[in-house]
């Protein structure tokens, strides 16, 4: 039967019991705990009875507290799809979004998703959901905009006369201050 990996010297069981009760993070609260019952000279067995995993993944912990000590069990977020675009793409993409587009080329007046991601196949041949270039695009520190809507036959001049005519909510009282019980 072949021994296990040993754990570092510079922690004790006491020592992961008190990093455990300290933790922000349950599952390293539990890693710690089953770590250090193999401390106080439990069986790894026992350990993993204790975290509610298999042996191996018991193995797992001990390499990751080894290299990293009590942060390596914390667990960490997973990386997530590759992206789409590569950073020539990235560049291309922000440049036509500042330059904008032309009307008789592009056959808009202004980008929307659906637009960029034609654009995007059209210039690179890479196929984008807009979800994906919405991620993208707002990753790169683009927002969506949109100007107030206007009615085409408003009058201005109507706007500033309502203005000036409207009184105010509420006005002063001509009495003057209301006075206590006389």
């Amino acid at each position: 039967m072949r021994t296990g990996i040993s754990l570092r010297t510079d922690f004790d069981a006491e020592g992961l019991r008190r990093l455990a009760r300290q933790s922000k993070h349950g599952g390293q609260a539990r890693r710690l705990l089953a770590l250090a019952a193999i401390y106080d000279g439990g069986s790894r067995s026992d350990a993993a009875r204790l975290g509610n995993v298999t042996l191996q993944i018991v193995r797992d912990w001990v390499l990751r507290f080894n290299e990293r000590g009590p942060d390596g069990l914390i667990d960490g977020k997973a990386p997530g799809p590759k992206s789409l675009l590569n950073d020539q793409q990235r560049a291309a993409l922000a440049k036509a979004i500042e330059v904008g587009p032309t009307p008789y080329l592009d056959g808009v007046v202004r980008w929307r998703l659906c637009d960029l991601a034609q654009w995007l196949w059209e210039e690179f041949r890479v196929s984008v959901s807009e979800q994906t270039l919405s991620r993208e695009v707002r990753a790169m520190g683009y927002r969506k905009l949109a100007a107030r809507p206007k009615h085409h036959a408003q009058d201005p001049q109507a706007i500033e006369d309502f203005k000036k005519a409207s009184p105010p909510q509420w006005q002063r009282s001509q009495a003057g201050p209301l006075k206590g019980n006389e």
